[in-house]
């Protein structure tokens, strides 16, 4: 299972960027997604979360600015960013619970970061 996060870039602030999660590969089924996010020297934060049966979860600081969905495909997530402060400014990376096969239980996978730059 591979885990693609794209949509990063740099934006001013007060600006609005949609970042993607993709998974490929073979599975069954995803269970879970989650976005986090890690800026230099710092420990990797979860920003949010969203169950496939659509229940979601948001840190603090970013509650009523970013949204997380599912795309219409089942292997997709977004995380929509509105109203962009610098101090969001890291690398995001999704995580995902998978089911590999109906069976056992789902694993947890990594992708790659996306850089995320709000200039003030």
């Amino acid at each position: 299972v591979q885990l693609q996060a794209s949509g990063g870039g740099l934006v001013q602030a007060g600006g609005s960027l949609r970042l993607s999660c993709t998974a490929s590969g073979s599975f069954f089924s995803i269970n879970a997604v989650g976005w986090y996010r890690q800026t230099p020297g710092k420990q990797r934060e979860s920003v949010a979360g969203i169950t496939w049966g659509g229940a979601t979860n948001y840190a603090d600081s970013v509650k009523g600015r970013f949204t997380i969905s599912r795309g219409n495909a089942a292997n997709t997530a977004y995380l929509q960013m509105n109203t962009l402060k610098p101090e969001d400014t890291a690398i995001y990376y999704c995580n995902a619970e998978v089911y590999r096969h109906h069976y056992g239980p789902a694993q947890r996978y990594w992708g790659r970061g996306t850089q995320v730059t709000v200039s003030s």
